[in-house]
């Protein structure tokens, strides 16, 4: 099984002033096509960081990193972008949406972005919103939908351009129980059904250990709980 990403003795830090703070500290991690992988750690540890970096919105300042079997320090910027735009899925806690459109034109937008003409953007995002439930909902606005809701819309945009692997951070961290099931679901649903590979940030025992793997960010390292 390849895989997706691969960082090698990566280093993160930031500039404050004179001070130089370390957030991520000679970290290793694989995660192989398909796999549903939870990201643990306290607030501060660098999980959001981490998940910024190997999403390509961040850089790490060492180490070797590797996406998609490429090496990142032989990418150009074009094909960072590229990558970003077309293999990668982000969803937020806040989900994001843009409130001046329906759910359906929030999952087109991504797709107009690429030049993809409107009758194929519109096709595909409707049958995405079909396979998240939400067919009855796609010309209300985010403030006619409930958190759970506006989350799978979040959701469906990541998908709309069919990408490798889906980053989440927090993705149920304003959702009541019954939504964060549902949520976790359908990522782990979509894992099963495309092999793309999940990486979710999250505070939720009890969801990650239904997940395949654990990744527990301590001490500016990861340790990998099975």
């Amino acid at each position: 099984m390849s895989n997706f990403i691969e960082v090698q003795s990566v280093n993160k830090t930031y500039q404050r002033g004179e001070e130089t703070l370390v957030v991520l500290d000679n970290l290793n991690l694989e995660v192989p096509r398909g796999d549903y992988l939870a990201l643990m750690g306290p607030s501060g540890s660098g999980k959001s960081t981490l998940l910024n970096c190997i999403g390509l919105l961040d850089k790490f300042v060492s180490g070797k990193f590797k996406i998609l079997n490429k090496d990142y320090s032989l990418l150009t910027e074009s094909e960072i972008t590229n990558i970003r735009l077309n293999d990668i899925g982000f969803v937020f806690q806040n989900h994001r949406l843009f409130q001046e459109f329906s759910a359906l034109e929030n999952i087109i937008i991504p797709s107009l972005i690429k030049k993809i003409p409107f009758d194929e953007a519109r096709k595909k995002a409707t049958q995405i919103l079909t396979y998240l439930n939400l067919e009855h909902r796609m010309d209300h606005r985010p403030a006619k939908l409930s958190g759970g809701e506006s989350q799978r819309v979040a959701i469906g945009r990541a998908l709309s351009n069919n990408p490798k692997f889906i980053l989440a951070d927090e993705p149920t961290g304003n959702l009541d129980k019954d939504n964060t099931l549902l949520i976790f679901n359908i990522l782990k649903k979509i894992t099963l059904d495309t092999e793309k590979s999940c990486v979710i940030a999250t505070h939720n025992n009890f969801l990650a250990e239904k997940m395949d793997r654990i990744f527990l960010i301590e001490n500016k390292n990861i340790k990998i709980l099975e």
